[in-house]
């Protein structure tokens, strides 16, 4: 599956635009985005891409944009994105052609094709921070979406009892299930989308997708949860928060906390 990325110029740009900019790509079909110093870069797979919504969103912006194939995407991150990542002081998350790693409770070797979640965004690193805190031993795990894998891949270190992962996209479930070879853990992936869910039971779902996608398939993820089982969520800004507690706690659940990071949020609740 190719991917269009669009790199924006942000010199001179006030932190909250690139938020703003960030947050109106994710509600056109953008799902992966990395900063630097002078500019934003946004991945959209290319059967999504839309140029007159893109014009919408970046006004008068300048940008660029780029066809990234699936052959090329592990170069275009080793060149360009992928540096190693520490979450904690706890857990690394780096790939295969790093070497200078420090020495942590919990390595983990990612190569991320076209998949999200490498630990750089603020919503996988918030996830990573909750299984860190959180005990994982002897429970039953579904992460839904789970891109590169790495969700499910730490659970599974942290002696989970069982671990699914569920995505949409085939690269995904492919690129996950190299991971998770790479990683030498016992987790399974599926190819589906929230219907799947209702063939499982599980004491933990992680759900780091976007706002809308949470709002919708909630219903979905709670009918899969023990009683007393946890559902954590991310992929929403700050001040989405109120609107995804109001419809969990609708749906019989109970907000526990949350985690957040440059306006990204990574909550907690309990069924």
């Amino acid at each position: 599956m190719n991917y269009v990325k669009v790199q924006i110029s942000t010199v001179g740009m006030p932190d909250y635009m690139v938020d703003v900019i960030t947050y109106n790509l994710g509600e056109i079909g953008f799902d992966s985005f990395e900063t630097n110093s002078d500019s934003l870069c946004a991945y959209v797979k290319e059967t999504v891409y839309d140029e007159i919504s893109l014009k919408t969103v970046l006004e008068n912006n300048k940008y660029s944009t780029e066809i990234i194939t699936d052959k090329n995407w592990n170069e275009e991150w080793e060149k360009n994105y992928f540096q190693p990542i520490v979450i904690e002081d706890k857990c690394v998350i780096r790939s295969s052609f790093h070497t200078d790693v420090p020495n942590v409770q919990y390595n983990i070797l990612i190569d991320p094709k076209m998949s999200f979640g490498t630990g750089h965004h603020e919503t996988t690193s918030s996830m990573i921070s909750w299984i860190l805190e959180d005990d994982m031993t002897n429970k039953s795990v579904l992460d839904m979406g789970c891109g590169t894998g790495i969700l499910g891949i730490l659970a599974k270190m942290k002696n989970a009892s069982s671990v699914i992962g569920i995505d949409v996209d085939p690269w995904c479930v492919s690129n996950a299930t190299e991971n998770i070879a790479l990683n030498n853990v016992d987790m399974k992936v599926i190819l589906g989308d929230a219907e799947s869910l209702s063939s499982y039971q599980v004491g933990i779902v992680f759900a780091n997708i976007n706002r809308n996608i949470l709002l919708a398939d909630m219903n979905k993820y709670i009918g899969c949860l023990n009683s007393g089982g946890c559902l954590y969520m991310s992929g929403f800004y700050s001040e989405d928060l109120a609107m995804i507690r109001e419809e969990a706690e609708r749906l019989g659940l109970t907000y526990v906390s949350k985690k957040d990071k440059h306006n990204w949020v990574a909550a907690k609740f309990v069924k």
